[in-house]
């Protein structure tokens, strides 16, 4: 037991002053570390250069398609014009009195006393007459008749010398005109005598 005691305490010195040259500091200079620079700048390059592309990229399909859409509303303004043009040409081939005029032309006469056949029994209903030329229809209006009191006296102009620079009639050249008026006058009233002669035949 006191050789035990003893060995303890030559031990508990030598434990002390090991304790206490571990405890001891020392001191360290301090290390800064800094952060590095390059892979930051290239990764905020890197950002901005996508957004720039992206935009670049969104503004020219939108203007692509911006030029796409404004060639599709001129080629459907063409279009419907077109569409407009041919209505108005098939409005036209359908006009009957083109038809009638047409029919004319080829020496179609339109029937005048047509028979009707009764389905049920087969009978026929009136007596059907073969068309001839004398049933052509006057397609086009006849000109318009003079009335008999109208008869103007025709209008007679007058150069004047000083602002027209033409020289004046002479009483000469005045009744010659009122002649040829009077003569065109004479022709007229004579062709449409003979159109209502036609007519009435």
């Amino acid at each position: 037991m006191s050789m035990w005691m003893g060995q303890a305490r030559t031990r508990l010195p030598r434990l002390a002053e090991n304790a206490v040259e571990r405890a001891r500091l020392t001191l360290v200079p301090r290390r800064r570390t800094r952060a590095k620079r390059m892979p930051f700048l290239v990764l905020v390059s890197l950002v901005l250069l996508g957004g720039v592309v992206g935009l670049l990229v969104v503004n020219t399909s939108m203007q692509q398609v911006s030029f796409t859409a404004t060639s599709l509303e001129a080629r459907a303004d063409a279009l419907r014009a077109e569409e407009q043009s041919l209505q108005m040409e098939l409005d036209g081939l359908r006009d009957p009195q083109r038809v009638a005029t047409k029919a004319q032309s080829l020496g179609m006469v339109p029937l005048a006393h047509p028979a009707f056949l009764t389905l049920p029994d087969g009978r026929v209903l009136g007596e059907a007459v073969p068309a001839t030329p004398l049933d052509t229809q006057r397609l086009r209006p006849l000109p318009t008749r003079r009335p008999a009191g109208f008869n103007p006296r025709p209008i007679v102009r007058i150069a004047n010398p000083a602002t027209d620079g033409a020289p004046s009639l002479g009483a000469g050249e005045r009744g010659g005109t009122k002649n040829n008026r009077a003569s065109q006058d004479q022709a007229t009233q004579d062709q449409a005598t003979q159109d209502q002669a036609t007519t009435t035949r």
